[in-house]
């Protein structure tokens, strides 16, 4: 599958001047690529990328793949083309407007892509393509997991965050004061719930060991709240007010915007609320969060995607499942930032063994990822 792509050290990248992106989505408005300056390289190689309904600008998974896919064609010295989805209508029209433009590899963001990406990949057997947050086996919902494809040009890059929630869940069940931590998320997928999973589990590991109840509302292990969407609207907010009435003082949506909901009912609740982002260090992509954001539970989508766009445009790349893991950095949590005092001294501590714990198996989280 892999092509030989012919690279001249010296030459100068061809702009597609005055082209506009003729798809479904909305292109982000800013130049994405370093198609130009005397030191650039041209190439042959032409990286893509599709977000989700979510957009570039999510704060979350889709603004970090293509913060990693650009980062990437920044260093290869070549021009990303991007195009953002507004719905599911958009995906196989954007796929489809990606290919026509020559694109040589195509990352899609999302689980919510798999079906579309599957049948772009089976049409365009040439093509590279990389697929965020499915296993791209068996059914479109990301269930399965056999660590192969079905469709042989397909790489899934994938994120084991239950092992990342379940220490922040761990670290929820000690700062709570009233006994009860809660979350919600966008729709029931297993993408969504294997951080509500292993928030849940870390609560109840913390629980045991600590001898201290805690209950975690929101999520029993099968059923939970969702708002039924992934956009900040009132559902939102009315499904974080749920959550928080019932005596939680710490919360973790699950769902990109979503957040912005729990942070509207936490500052109606008048409340002492704690929260917990997900997917990138919310403290740092939101400074509107950082007087509520405890702690953020991470997805290192950037890297991956970076790694995956170099490689294609290496010619290295291979279509081997990469699953993010606490042992290879691929999932964690990020600092306490400004709950840094208001955490227990020795949770820090704590916490290096639980992760210690769960790298050698000692502590079992479970997830579909294994």
């Amino acid at each position: 599958m892999t092509k030989t792509r012919k690279v001249v050290a010296n030459g100068l990248v061809a702009l597609l001047a005055g082209a506009s992106l003729a798809a479904c989505g909305d292109a982000p408005a800013e130049d994405n690529g370093s198609g130009s300056g005397s030191d650039a390289k041209a190439s042959d190689f032409q990286p893509c990328i599709v977000s989700d309904a979510g957009g570039f600008d999510d704060k979350s998974f889709n603004q970090l793949s293509f913060e990693g896919a650009t980062q990437a064609a920044d260093e290869l010295g070549v021009k990303l083309i991007s195009v953002e989805s507004n719905s599911e209508n958009d995906f196989a029209p954007n796929l489809e407007s990606l290919v026509g433009q020559g694109c040589d590899a195509i990352v899609t963001v999302g689980f919510a892509l798999a079906a579309a990406t599957k049948e772009s990949a089976k049409a365009n057997p040439d093509i590279e393509y990389v697929l965020i947050d499915d296993s791209a086996d068996g059914g479109d919902d990301g269930q399965t997991f056999d660590g192969k494809a079905d469709v042989d040009n397909i790489k899934p890059l994938l994120y084991n965050t239950a092992q990342a929630a379940f220490l922040a869940g761990y670290a929820a069940a000690d700062y709570t004061k009233t006994g009860k931590i809660g979350t919600y998320g966008g729709m029931p997928f297993p993408t969504v719930t294997i951080f509500m999973d292993g928030f849940r589990q870390g609560a109840e590991y913390y629980a045991k060991e600590n001898k201290k109840d805690v209950e975690v509302v929101g999520w029993d292990g099968k059923n939970g709240s969702f708002t039924g969407g992934f956009e900040a609207n009132e559902a939102a907010t009315s499904t974080a007010k749920q959550v928080l009435d019932q005596d939680v003082d710490v919360i973790l949506p699950v769902g990109g915007p979503i957040y912005q909901g729990a942070i509207t009912a936490i500052q109606d609740s008048g409340k002492d609320v704690a929260m917990v982002g997900v997917d990138a260090d919310l403290y740092e992509t939101d400074p509107s969060t950082q007087d509520y954001v405890m702690t953020s539970i991470l997805k290192d989508m950037k890297v991956s995607t970076y790694e995956a766009i170099m490689a294609a445009g290496d010619d290295t790349f291979d279509f081997e499942p990469y699953v993010g893991t606490l042992e290879n950095d691929g999932v964690g949590i990020a600092p306490f930032h400004n709950f840094e005092d208001k955490v227990n001294p020795d949770l820090a501590d704590k916490l290096d063994t639980v992760k210690q714990g769960i790298i050698d198996g000692s502590i079992k989280v479970d997830s579909y990822l294994g």
